[in-house]
């Protein structure tokens, strides 16, 4: 197979190589799903010859991104995902259980909805300062 793309498609690319596999793995610890991993070695082992040197550092005869790569922004977007998919989570298991909700799909979504919407905007306001835990 052969795809031919633009030195910005293929930066891109490496992009959401570099992410997927970050959400797929990072957690794993020696249980890493090795078909990415050898996946995006690949991909970031043609940075060299199309003109990007610099994303690249190679360890023990592997490829991996550069410190450079990795310190240029993209686990600031990581981290932006990372927040907005815990507040989202947070927000919508509080507002289960304030309703009492146990099942996935609520008879009245609105209220649910709603609720959640109170909760977002609390934490857009507050970040977590507000939440407090009786132990």
């Amino acid at each position: 197979m052969n795809i031919e793309l633009s030195k910005k498609e293929f930066r891109r690319l490496l992009d959401m190589i570099y992410v997927g596999n970050w959400i797929l793995n990072s957690t794993r610890g020696n249980d890493r799903f090795e078909d990415y991993d050898f996946l995006q070695e690949k991909l970031f082992a043609l940075c060299g010859r199309n003109g990007m040197p610099s994303l690249i550092q190679s360890w023990h005869g592997h490829i991996f991104p550069s410190r450079a790569y990795e310190e240029g922004g993209i686990h600031e977007a990581i981290a932006d995902y990372e927040d907005a998919v815990f507040f989202s989570i947070l927000a919508e298991e509080l507002a289960r259980r304030d309703l009492g909700l146990e099942s996935t799909d609520p008879e009245d979504f609105s209220e649910l909805q709603n609720r959640m919407e109170d909760y977002m905007a609390e934490f857009e306001k507050n970040g977590l300062n507000t939440i407090s835990i009786d132990i």
